[in-house]
């Protein structure tokens, strides 16, 4: 097809479900019907846009800041978290638990202005590549999810991210790469307070967090910063199961959608045993209730933007 909208995506069941549904919930005058204002499209970040695997991005560059910050900090070289970062030592890292990642976190993205943070992360996205695939980050958003974001606003949906991950982090980045703009990003977020500095007032990122919590804390950031239940969603975890529940839990056509990573050579290939973005229970549930999951290795004809066909 030569207007094609979704040209990264093989034809067949998935890709015709999409086009089905949104012809359905735009189609006028039909009892599936929705106005564009209701047309609430969210999409987790990690796994689902681009890449997790090994670990999350922000988590690398939380790393790298680390390692940038300890000569301010000499201490972290015999303090864990820190300490563990500094070695490389992964495996104790895993060890030492989600509190230890949120200290890192906490300590990175705290004690300078919110301009100043969002320099810094642009700068490392702009001169840090992926070490297997040799690609700035950015590079490495998925072709078939940007096509669909873009076909979804061609239909009138307003299409929102909402994650568990650093919100300011993503913000800095999303509009370029996925054309969302930064009030239509949801997820932790570092606790900001405004002080004059140079008889100027800044926001300055204090040291904690106000989290999104993976699981039911989706839904509760969705309805308290958008205001509205989604009726497209889509995730690729356990972290996403209650945001898509949710969102197949409201009246009328709803279109909850699984990105299954089955593609070691393109990609990664990962589910119920991956200690990140672990995809379990939610595919059980996406059998059981007949949600699109979509096979990465034979769904998608082409995975990264400069990727060849």
């Amino acid at each position: 097809m030569p207007d094609d909208p979704l040209k990264s995506w093989s034809d067949g069941f998935t890709k015709s479900a999409i086009l089905n549904f949104v012809s359905r919930v735009t189609r006028e005058g039909t009892p599936d019907f929705v106005p564009p204002p209701k047309r609430i499209a969210a999409f987790d970040n990690d796994g689902t846009l681009w890449p997790e695997q090994p670990t999350y991005i922000q988590f690398i560059f939380a790393f790298d800041r680390v390692k940038a910050l300890v000569p301010e900090h000499r201490e972290w070289r015999t303090r864990q978290p820190f300490q563990a970062v500094l070695e490389g030592n992964m495996k104790a890292l895993v060890t030492l638990g989600e509190k230890a990642l949120r200290e890192i976190i906490t300590a990175t993205h705290s004690g300078m202005t919110t301009d100043q943070f969002n320099a810094i992360v642009a700068d490392w996205l702009a001169n840090t590549r992926d070490r297997r695939f040799k690609r700035f980050y950015t590079e490495l958003v998925y072709q078939p999810m940007l096509e669909l974001l873009a076909y979804l606003r061609t239909n009138g949906f307003k299409t929102f991210i909402v994650s568990g991950a650093g919100q300011d982090f993503i913000r800095v980045f999303a509009d370029k790469t996925y054309c969302v703009p930064p009030e239509q990003v949801v997820g932790s977020n570092t606790v900001t307070e405004l002080q004059v500095h140079n008889s100027s007032p800044v926001l300055l990122k204090m040291p904690s967090v106000e989290p999104v919590e993976e699981g039911p804390g989706k839904p509760v950031a969705i309805n308290r910063f958008i205001g509205q239940r989604p009726i497209f969603a889509f995730g690729n975890s356990d972290g996403d199961k209650e945001m898509l529940e949710w969102t197949a839990a409201g009246v009328g056509l709803r279109f909850m959608g699984i990105v299954h990573h089955t593609d070691a050579d393109r990609e990664w290939a990962y589910d119920r045993k991956s200690d990140v973005g672990r995809l379990d229970k939610v595919l059980d549930e996406a059998n059981a209730q007949g949600w699109t999951i979509v096979d990465m290795k034979s769904d998608w004809n082409l995975v990264f933007p400069t990727e060849e066909r």
